[in-house]
């Protein structure tokens, strides 16, 4: 199964996905952008903000994302994939810039990975309150220094961008305590 974990910075994606690397120590984990050689130069030029572009940018991660489905997904598809971000993360980049047309995200979308998407997305949700603050704790990056409003217009696109991607997108309170939240993406994998 290929599942991914989805949500703005700061939201507990790495806790998550270390949680999980213990309930499946066989599962390949992965992360988008950067989960193979090219994506961790394609992911240093994103984070970095270098870009003036913001189509130059999504083409990017179209990159990044086209290589690694070729070199991690497809390969593995027999394993648990555990993924740090997915396509739906460069979809919903790209829709709060505007500057795509809706039906041609899909259409570069389904080019870049060749329909290759994860069964299970859980969003890990987090509120203004707790972004703020936990954003407060650390070292900004170049998508962080956007600010909080960008970063929650971010996650309110993720679930527009799971829509139009048709895939599966189960909704998560982060707030939660970590343990909480673990098993609530446990009971969702094994029912």
């Amino acid at each position: 199964m290929y599942i991914a974990i989805e949500g703005i910075d700061t939201a507990g994606k790495s806790t998550q996905i270390e949680l999980l690397s213990h309930d499946y120590p066989h599962a390949l984990i992965t992360k988008e952008p950067g989960g193979t050689a090219i994506g961790k130069e394609i992911r240093e030029i994103v984070l970095s903000a270098r870009t003036k572009s913001k189509r130059a940018e999504f083409l990017l991660f179209l990159a990044d994302r086209a290589e690694h489905v070729k070199e991690v997904i497809e390969p593995n598809f027999e394993k648990m994939i555990i993924s740090d971000r997915s396509a739906i993360s460069g979809v919903a980049y790209a829709l709060i810039q505007g500057e795509i047309d809706k039906k041609d995200l899909v259409t570069l979308n389904d080019f870049a990975t060749n329909k290759t998407y994860p069964q299970k997305v859980f969003l890990l949700q987090i509120s203004k309150e707790e972004l703020e603050f936990r954003l407060s704790q650390k070292e900004l990056d170049g998508i962080e220094l956007r600010g909080s409003e960008y970063l929650l217009q971010i996650q309110d696109a993720i679930v527009k961008a799971a829509k139009l991607l048709n895939i599966e997108l189960i909704i998560i309170d982060a707030t939660q305590s970590i343990e909480a939240i673990n098993k609530e993406i446990l009971r969702t994998l094994n029912p």
